[in-house]
């Protein structure tokens, strides 16, 4: 009879696989456990770059395959492509029967995962709960996989106490650190010049590397602060800009019309990629000055590579962070002001001598020991916890 651990690991986007890549490879190394890893949404989306290729490159083989088909660009859209996700979801896990579930964060195909093991009776591990950003609906997606969820890693103490606010048993939530803090100061990364032949582009000492997604609790029109992010960009004419797609969130199709007709007009300073992959994205973060735009890893990993952040918006308002990053409003001045003091000598230095609140040097072990060793029958029978 086989003893091991089946653990699952679903994945719906690169962000996401970047981060549970060392996880997998760890838990794959371990004779206790065996690995199923079950791909959704972009990784099977040519228009993303097929990136379950990546999984694949990475050593792994892909037990399922689940299709999210996302066409049109509505928060109606995303719902219909939930209720795909969940069917088919169900049949992953009908014929895998994991012992646990391992998720991480908040995208919208990660509740209906979530939802469908709970439903199947399937204990969840959630990595990076308690987290809060105000200006995207992930904020109350990552909320609902906490209460589905059974056993918890989170990134900070605080984010630690959060989870525990909401009635989840402490000796079921461990601070770890984050794990893509770990990945960065851990991952074997390029030389300039490999990065550059791989990007077929010129990074030169004067690159700003540009992530924008919809903010998606925003009641503004995603064309509008684009417009404004994209005519700022352009008030730096000295400047390269290295751009990446945004997630297939509602309205994102629009982020990406606007970046490749900037990028059209200015073929010599602007490079467009759909996927960096978490190899050269770190890599990448070694030569480019400054992170601009309003994506998670601007907060958490970034830091720990010693550039500044220009976080735009109200999309990760309320998540802890360095105090490399900088804050600004989604209108061109403000943006124009935010990146000229990122670009500044004096927060260049000040960047250089940042302390990230999410390292720490033991998150993987942490996060590997937690999945593979928690036993497995208090995960199966959660009660909610009643503070003293």
């Amino acid at each position: 009879m086989d003893t091991k651990r089946k653990v699952c690991i679903a994945t719906g986007t690169r962000a996401d696989w970047g981060l549970l890549s060392g996880i997998a490879g760890e838990l794959f190394a371990r004779p206790d456990v065996t690995l199923q890893i079950v791909a959704t949404n972009m990784h099977l989306d040519q228009r993303y770059g097929m990136t379950v290729s990546e999984i694949e490159a990475d050593g792994f083989v892909v037990d399922e395959r689940v299709p999210l088909s996302c066409l049109g660009d509505s928060e109606a859209d995303r719902a219909r492509a939930m209720a795909q996700c969940g069917m088919g979801m169900a049949d992953a896990f009908g014929r895998l029967r994991p012992d646990l579930l391992v998720i991480l964060g908040d995208r919208y195909e990660m509740l209906a995962v979530a939802s469908t093991a709970t439903v199947m009776r399937i204990p969840i591990v959630h990595i990076a709960g308690g987290e809060i950003t105000r200006g995207a609906i992930d904020d109350a997606i990552r909320h609902a996989i906490t209460k589905m969820a059974s056993l918890h890693l989170t990134a900070t103490d605080e984010y630690r106490r959060r989870v525990i606010a909401m009635g989840e048993a402490p000796s079921r939530v461990i601070t770890t650190g984050a794990i893509g803090v770990y990945n960065a100061m851990n991952e074997p990364l390029m030389s300039l010049s490999e990065l550059e032949d791989s990007l077929g582009f010129n990074i030169g000492d004067n690159t700003m590397l540009v992530t924008m997604h919809p903010a998606t609790m925003d009641p503004t029109d995603t064309a509008i602060h684009m417009e404004q992010l994209l005519q700022a960009l352009d008030s730096f004419r000295e400047s390269r800009f290295l751009f990446t797609y945004p997630n297939n969130d509602a309205r994102g199709s629009i982020i990406i019309e606007m970046i490749n007709r900037f990028a059209a007009g200015r073929p010599d300073r602007v490079n467009v990629v759909p996927s960096l992959g978490k190899r050269r994205y770190l890599s990448a973060l070694q030569f480019v000055r400054a992170v601009v735009g309003n994506s998670s890893s601007g907060i958490v990993e970034v830091p720990s590579m010693k550039i500044p952040t220009v976080d735009i918006g109200v999309r990760q308002s309320g998540r802890l962070a360095a105090d490399s990053v900088i804050h600004c409003g989604a209108d061109r001045a403000e943006i124009v002001r935010a990146i000229s003091l990122a670009l500044s000598e004096r927060w260049q230095d000040k960047s250089k001598a940042t302390v990230n609140p999410y390292y720490r040097s033991d998150t993987m072990r942490l996060i590997v020991d937690a999945i593979a060793t928690t036993p497995l029958e208090p995960l199966r029978n959660k009660q909610f916890y009643d503070q003293p």
